[in-house]
């Protein structure tokens, strides 16, 4: 269905259920993934997946005294029952495949490779680098990241302000289109590399914060209008729900009047100046731990068993044939047992191959889970015996982990290419003698994977390469170093004892 066709009808109820609609791919079951994330929430602590021990209690005749208070006590003794706290043992190794897939998607800053051809197209790259260097990108990167690796979709949402003192915290989208060229007052910034009296920034759209995302796309899978419906508490704690629409010619919001109806916002339609949706979505199939979910359960549970296994059996029991004629008193030194009977014997009772069983079964489960979601084991115990390694073994100590990136450059190659199209759309408007070279400029970013760097067996590869000789200046290498505040004076210091070495050596008496 034509966008601009469906926001022109009159029913808002019939509007808005089309743009629901319009996924690629169903909603994601928020419920379940926050429920696996949390370690209370786990079927380990479910007490109706995993019941409580009920054990027999057999209690010796209650005295005179108390037998009123046993109701339908018949005397002799009186079995009763008793519920027994199992062990419950969760882990959180969902949470630990999340971090560690952002770690290594986006633990490296990501590379803007662009080659401006004029003196404008650098202005906009400088630009476009400080927008993102003031919105903190490198922190909503790993933001999103882990939103969609734990919760298969995240959006972001990119707005102007006005920094003018006259219109302090105003929104683009308040404002009529030739704002721009007529804003009054006097305050402005130059972050971007000109001046602006307009600030960019970014507002993150997350379903596991409660919103509901709806990207609505066409017959060609282009995303023609992006929808967020979520809910706002008031001080008086009464909930508002709202529906808001952005297209690359408005933004839309609606407001829903006794949890049935919904009404359009006072204020809206609003113009959307740049002509582009100010959305960037990035959805995935799955949850990072999808395909070892069941495997998580199983080690779980083993883990409990084994753990109420040894509440019963880890300290040593004492096997008695024959009768027992006396006992050695506890911290006694040189106890002995006695015992009598022709065939009398005492020895303690092991269990000698159940143990190594499960432990194999949990050491199995854990490389399994390790290798099908591609998650590096990097913990302490793992890379304690390495030693010193060579950056071939640990490219290839974190091959698969690298991998794993290159599959998720097929969601975050075109977020991030999206959100510069965006960005340079609105300094094409808060400059409007750039329009041109926002328009021509290509920057394309480049995700590199977080790996551990040996540094000098790629200066030695380097001075092999360059006939054993330098490969920097001894200025850039203290640099480098940062050891000192000022390298120049350092130099001087460093050249001052050098020449005095060297005059202690001329002046020196030879023998």
């Amino acid at each position: 269905m034509n966008i601009e066709q469906l926001l022109k009808e009159n029913d808002n109820n019939s509007i808005i259920d089309e743009l629901k609609k319009g996924r690629n791919a169903p909603e994601p079951d928020i419920d379940l993934y926050l429920s696996q994330l949390d370690l209370a929430k786990h079927d380990i602590f479910d007490k109706i997946k995993r019941q409580d021990k009920t054990v027999k209690v057999d209690n010796p005749e209650p005295s005179k005294n108390h037998q009123s208070l046993e109701a339908g006590y018949t005397g002799g003794e009186k079995e009763q029952t008793k519920e027994v706290a199992v062990a419950r043992i969760a882990l959180a190794i969902q949470k630990l495949i999340v971090k560690r897939a952002v770690a290594f998607t986006f633990g490296n800053q990501v590379i803007l490779n662009a080659e401006p051809q004029n003196d404008d197209e650098k202005i906009v790259l400088k630009a476009v680098n400080g927008v993102l260097f003031d919105a903190k990108s490198r922190t909503v990167n790993r933001k999103v990241a882990r939103i969609i690796f734990s919760a298969t979709e995240a959006a972001e949402y990119w707005y102007p302000v006005l920094i003018d003192k006259t219109f302090t915290g105003k929104k683009l989208f308040n404002r009529i289109k030739d704002a721009f060229s007529n804003i009054t007052g006097n305050k402005y910034h130059t972050k971007y590399g000109f001046k602006s009296k307009w600030k960019l920034k970014v507002s993150v759209f997350s379903p596991v914060q409660g919103d509901k995302l709806y990207p609505y796309f066409d017959e060609t899978g282009d995303m023609i209008a992006f929808s967020r419906e979520f809910a706002i508490v008031d001080k008086a704690g009464e909930k508002h729900t709202y529906f808001e629409t952005y297209t690359d010619a408005k933004h839309l919001m609606w407001e829903q009047e006794d949890n049935v109806q919904w009404k359009l916002a006072d204020g809206y339609p609003k113009e959307n100046v740049i002509g582009k949706i100010p959305v960037i979505y990035g959805q995935q199939e799955a949850v990072e731990w999808e395909d070892v979910q069941g495997l998580i359960d199983r080690l779980e549970t083993l883990l409990s068993n084994f753990a109420d296994t040894n509440d019963y059996h880890a300290s040593p029991k004492v096997v008695v044939k024959g009768e027992i004629l006396g006992f050695a008193q506890k911290g006694e030194s040189g106890a002995i047992l006695q015992l009598e009977g022709e065939d009398a014997d005492a020895k303690y009772l092991s269990w000698e191959h159940a143990p190594e069983s499960v432990k194999l079964e949990i050491e199995t489960l854990l490389r399994m889970i390790y290798t099908i979601t591609q998650t590096p084991d990097i913990s302490f115990d793992s890379v304690k015996g390495i030693g010193s390694i060579s950056g071939i073994a640990l490219k290839l100590l974190f091959m698969d982990a690298h991998l794993k990136v290159q599959d998720k450059m097929e969601i975050f190659d075109d977020y991030l290419q999206r959100r510069i199209s965006i960005i340079q759309a609105y300094i094409a408007k808060f400059k409007v003698d750039l329009q041109q070279a926002c328009e021509t400029l290509t920057i394309e970013p480049q995700i590199t994977p977080y790996t551990i760097n040996n540094e000098q067996e790629k200066v030695d590869l380097l001075i092999s390469a360059n006939g054993n000789k330098p490969v920097i200046s001894q200025k850039t290498s203290v640099q480098q170093l940062g050891w000192v505040d000022d390298v120049n004076a350092e130099l001087r210091q460093i050249i001052d004892e050098e020449n005095a070495s060297a005059y202690r050596d001329i002046t020196e008496p030879t023998i």
